[in-house]
């Protein structure tokens, strides 16, 4: 069930995806599936439109179900890694500001990836990391499941009600959702079904969650809209 907008002062609590709303590795994780693809011999696009929409796992049974899964996950791990040590990366506009104005504590990150990538991609860009890290090791169940973002909220201490979710996937706003969330898209040309609101980029959402988390109505700046 989808919550109903939040009143002013209602949310205190920020919880963020990473690839694709914080930081962009749209390019590194095409190259990496294509890498992984090729060492297969599969179509590369294939794999990696069906790698949107599920989990490692799921992404193997599907388009290499004849392999060792979890040979393919070493494969895939193996990649990934050398993609953070030796790959490009930029923070989206507005991400270092962003998290530099929001106080210890009221914001985690939520992410289907692994802790130490996402701590290797944040040294990388000079983002700060918070208290909080929800990664793929520490649920049984990804997004879109709500696990991974109540899971997040029990470690701040927040109520669902009180946290918003920064998203730029379906699969995870669907998760942000079905945990009872407030959820804004961010980084997207047109809205993903189920957000609350919608900008697209990151740094026109900046204002509005500073605004909202401190208790203050947002404005609607230019570039953003409420969705119904």
């Amino acid at each position: 069930m989808i919550s109903e907008p939040p009143r002013p002062g209602a949310v205190k609590y920020v919880l963020f995806d990473v690839d694709g709303t914080l930081i962009d590795a749209i390019d590194n994780q095409r190259r990496v599936w294509r890498t992984w693809a090729e060492r297969y011999r599969l179509d590369p696009r294939e794999v990696y439109q069906v790698a949107l929409r599920t989990r490692p796992m799921e992404t193997f049974a599907h388009v290499a179900p004849e392999q060792d899964p979890r040979e393919c996950l070493a494969a895939l791990h193996e990649l990934e890694d050398e993609d953070v040590r030796s790959g490009v990366y930029e923070a989206f506009d507005g991400a270092s500001e962003l998290l530099g104005a929001l106080p210890p504590g009221v914001w985690a990150l939520v992410t289907s990836n692994y802790e130490h990538r996402v701590r290797g991609r944040f040294a990388r860009t000079g983002l700060p990391v918070p208290e909080v890290l929800v990664d793929a090791a520490a649920v049984e169940e990804g997004k879109p499941s709500p696990v991974p973002y109540l899971e997040a909220a029990s470690r701040l201490g927040a109520e669902p009600k009180e946290c918003l979710v920064i998203e730029d996937a379906p699969s995870g706003v669907q998760s942000g959702l079905r945990a009872g969330m407030t959820v804004w898209g961010v980084n997207a040309p047109v809205a993903v079904d189920g957000v609350h609101r919608h900008f697209g980029s990151l740094r026109e959402a900046v204002s509005d969650i500073l605004a909202l988390t401190s208790g203050i109505h947002p404005r609607r700046p230019e570039g953003s809209a409420a969705v119904e």
